[in-house]
């Protein structure tokens, strides 16, 4: 698991600190530069994994020290920005070493074909009196980077991406609130020797046209076990859309790994609100995942925080998307002030070209506060990687309220319940949402139940009210399970009319 959840507000802190009388004017400086072309990252990618892996070097430990309150009180002045001043589209931030970010990235400014690298000046950050005087070495460097726009046209640049933290990135449509993240590529996920974190080591930004609606990042990933080349096209807007190209070379054989990986948090919702005692009545940065197979199938797993670690694998060839999904979008399904959970991004990931076969892997660690990152989706290939070998793959990852594909012809999952009953068994209430595909008389709709082998009553469908969706409910009966894998869809005339409902059920 992640901690993250200060991470976050330490990130929102230093976007919105206001400057002071301490700030400096002190413009983002370059360095002498090199040749850059498409080339660049994956040349020196398949160089690197041909050597044994060195890990970076350290900022001072001072650096490493500081406490939350101390990162908080240092922050980037955005009158310092690249590209500050100019009619260029996009603003480029920096963000401070310290704290988690023991090791500084290397970040490269590209234009006329040449790379100049961003020379490290304390001088661009704000602080106030309470930040302490800390020493430097030679390995000082900036920790990640944050892009702005106009998003709103109102002239004010706001933030939509950040790149920070091993190879984690995050992003947000216009008027969302940073949430779930994305990663370059996740190795040895829940494996019981531990798992590894590449890095993003170098970042390379290319410097966008007035008339751009997009900008390029490149980025070099190493680790242990291999190196990495991305190439990020990034396209600001309501929902933030961003082209991934990667080509992935072994240093050692990857079996485990998982491509296009996503990180979120799930505490509770009315699955297991039992467990928790807390005013709101859902706390999660995504409440499902969702998969698009090859087969056709459109997929609804809601999300568990579970007392054991518990791993799914959906095996698939060719799949045509997959995503961890914030399906609740209104305040009152959290009721939460500060968080605002209900404007978090769904992360849709649609895979470029044939992913050959494969599985959507869903790990799902035990949690017990909101600070922590428990919930993982990838697709894991059937084949591993071996050593000295290399795995190009390319997707779109899209991040906003909800930026899946749409099916017209099947009802989403709106809402999944669960308690027991005081007669014994557990009940299972499914809402759906309703659409033209459903007749009025719901007695024609078919019901496709599978329960795992335990026993269950009949399934009632019926329409709720709130909604004018139907609601599918049935109770089980567990006694000696310990865990149940259940499975529902309606069905018209032998034809699918809903999402398939997926859920395993544990032991609380």
């Amino acid at each position: 698991m992640m901690l993250r959840r200060d991470l976050l507000k330490a990130l929102a802190a230093l976007a919105a600190a206001p400057g002071t009388a301490l700030a400096q004017d002190a413009p983002l400086r370059t360095g002498a530069p090199d040749p850059f072309n498409a080339q660049t990252v994956i040349d020196r990618a398949r160089a690197l994994a041909a050597k044994a892996y060195v890990p970076r070097p350290t900022i001072p430990q001072a650096w490493q020290d500081i406490s939350y309150d101390d990162y908080r009180s240092i922050w980037f002045d955005p009158r310092n920005a690249l590209w500050e001043g100019t009619g260029l589209p996009q603003r480029l931030d920096v963000l401070p070493p310290g704290l988690y970010f023991t090791r500084a990235v290397e970040i490269n400014i590209v234009a006329d074909g040449a790379a100049r690298p961003l020379l490290f000046d304390e001088d661009v950050f704000d602080r106030t009196d309470a930040f302490p005087d800390l020493p430097r070495n030679a390995h000082m460097g900036y920790s990640g980077l944050r892009l702005r726009a106009d998003l709103r046209h109102d002239r004010q640049f706001t933030e939509y991406a950040v790149f920070q933290g091993a190879s984690y990135f995050r992003g947000i449509g216009t008027g969302e609130t940073y949430g779930l993240s994305a990663r370059g590529l996740a190795l040895n996920t829940a494996d019981p020797a531990g798992e590894e974190f590449p890095d993003f080591v170098a970042f390379w930004v290319e410097t966008p046209a007035p008339s751009d609606k997009s900008v390029t990042v490149h980025a070099l990933l190493d680790s242990p076990g291999c190196t990495g080349a991305f190439r990020f096209e990034i396209t600001h807007g309501a929902v933030l859309d961003m082209v991934v190209e990667a080509q992935i070379f072994a240093r050692t054989e990857l079996e485990n790994v998982g491509l296009a990986p996503l990180t979120s948090m799930f505490l509770f919702d009315a699955t297991m609100r039992d467990r928790f005692s807390d005013f709101r009545p859902n706390v999660h940065d995504s409440d499902g995942l969702l998969i698009h197979n090859g087969a056709g199938e459109a997929l609804w797993r809601p999300l568990a925080n579970p007392v054991a670690l518990q791993i799914s694998a959906f095996v698939d060839h060719a799949p045509r998307g997959f995503g961890l999904m914030q399906r609740k979008r209104a305040f009152d399904d959290f009721n939460d002030l500060e968080a605002h959970y209900h404007a978090r991004p769904s992360v849709w990931i649609t895979p470029m070209g044939d992913w050959g076969r494969g599985s959507v892997t869903l790990v799902e660690i035990p949690a017990d506060k909101e600070i922590y990152d428990n919930i993982v989706a990838y697709w894991r290939p059937a084949d591993p990687i071996p050593a000295g070998g290399s795995h190009k793959f390319s997707y779109r990852l899209q991040w906003g309220g909800d930026p899946a594909p749409q099916h017209d012809d099947l009802l989403r999952v709106r809402k999944t319940a669960m308690g027991a009953r005081m007669e014994g068994g557990e009940v299972v209430v499914i809402d759906f949402e309703n659409g033209s595909a459903l007749p009025e008389d719901l007695s024609t709709v078919e019901i496709a139940l599978q329960s795992g082998g335990v026993r269950t009553t009949p399934p009632v469908l019926q329409r709720n009210p709130e909604t004018n969706g139907p609601r599918l409910a049935f109770t089980f009966y567990p006694e000696e399970a310990r865990a149940v894998e259940f499975r529902a869809q309606l069905l018209l005339k032998k034809t699918p009319v809903s999402e398939v409902w997926l859920y395993r059920w544990t032991t609380p």
